[in-house]
């Protein structure tokens, strides 16, 4: 089955979404930081009248060493009745995939293999297939503590 698949530079590396999970491409212009929350909520932001829970992807996937400090690049996503914004590093292009989504070869690392899918052929590339309500579920509790 052909999708169309957003490609993303995340973590600095070139990962798939599935465009129909993604609302918008934005860039945040205020992030208002909220006590008390989940460490891979970065914080609150508005676009278009609407509040968006902003979700720093670095944290969600276990990789805060690597995170783009002062990130605003971000797509929209709807997930549960709810709205939110997951930080990345750049929007690169929507293209069709190829097929279905293929299993693992080899382990795409930690917090990877738990947000994505499989592998899927976009273009001459084969890329993970990232599932942005599982960066949006964030991290384990084990491993958030």
């Amino acid at each position: 089955m052909v999708e169309l698949l957003l490609i993303v530079r995340l973590a600095g590396r070139r990962v798939a979404l599935p465009a129909a999970d993604v609302e918008a491409v934005v860039e945040l212009e205020g992030l208002t930081k909220v006590p008390g929350a989940a460490s891979h909520i970065a914080g609150l932001s508005a676009l278009r009248s609407r509040v968006l829970t902003v979700i720093d992807s670095w944290v969600a996937l276990g990789l805060e060493d690597e995170a783009e400090v002062g990130s605003t690049e971000a797509i929209v996503v709807p997930s549960g009745g709810h709205t939110y914004a997951l930080l990345l590093e750049q929007v690169e292009d929507v293209v069709e995939s190829k097929g279905p989504p293929t299993p693992f070869k080899a382990s795409p690392g930690p917090g990877w293999s738990r947000v994505s899918s499989g592998m899927v052929e976009a273009g001459d590339d084969l890329l993970l297939l990232v599932d942005p309500h599982a960066l949006i579920a964030g991290p384990p509790l084990e491993e958030a503590a």
